[in-house]
């Protein structure tokens, strides 16, 4: 799975993508990441890819063709290509969703906007899908990006070295516990539940089913 990020700030991403499990993904071949910042496809002297909306109102928007340069270095002559633009108007992100994009898609270009947001004509002159982490607004679509990126490789095979790994096959507990088996935190004594030390696991099972 190749994920190709068009973004400002392509340094938002490094601490995030270069730890755990991601880090591993990657070293490991199961994913490859890629950076394109649309100020390295304007002909502005400045670099500039912003200007003052149409109709008025506060902020910058983002220009369309800097970005659609961009996407089409991305493109290229690629085949599976999906272009998904950040937006808190897209459509709900979910599991399903990650599982669809993850069998469906070799490559993923994945859109973070910014500051007013994007110029409308990029989403129409991509058919590209808009998606949303959540009813909220960010300053950008780069932790989006970041979120996305992380639920679609956990789906790819071989990312987190077991399928059981992911809690959504098998039976999860919102509520998880380890050793010690008790301790003391301000006079008052906190316990293990007693089903989880029992051995049968039917009664665990259904204990979690609960949780």
């Amino acid at each position: 799975m190749h994920f190709h990020i068009v973004t400002l700030f392509p340094e938002a991403f490094s601490s995030y993508l270069a730890t755990s499990i991601l880090k591993r993904a990657a070293a490991r071949g199961k994913i490859k990441i890629h950076f394109y910042n649309p100020r390295d496809f304007t002909g502005d002297l400045h670099k500039r890819v912003d200007r003052r909306p149409y109709g008025g109102g506060p902020g910058m928007v983002l220009q369309a063709e800097p970005i659609l340069r961009a996407v089409r270095r991305a493109v290229g002559k690629k085949r599976g290509v999906k272009i998904c633009i950040l937006s808190p108007r897209g459509g709900l992100f979910d599991n399903a969703r990650a599982r669809i994009l993850a069998r469906r898609y070799r490559h993923i270009i994945f859109i973070a906007g910014h500051y007013e947001g994007i110029d409308a004509r990029v989403k129409k002159a991509l058919h590209a899908e808009e998606l949303s982490i959540g009813p909220y607004v960010l300053t950008g679509g780069e932790l989006p990006a970041m979120a996305i990126i992380d639920a679609v490789a956990r789906q790819l095979p071989g990312v987190l070295g077991k399928d059981e790994s992911r809690e959504e096959l098998r039976i999860a507990s919102g509520e998880v516990y380890t050793r010690p088996e008790s301790f003391s935190w301000s006079g008052k004594t906190y316990r293990v539940p007693a089903v989880l030390r029992c051995g049968d696991h039917k009664k665990i099972e259904a204990w979690k089913r609960t949780r």
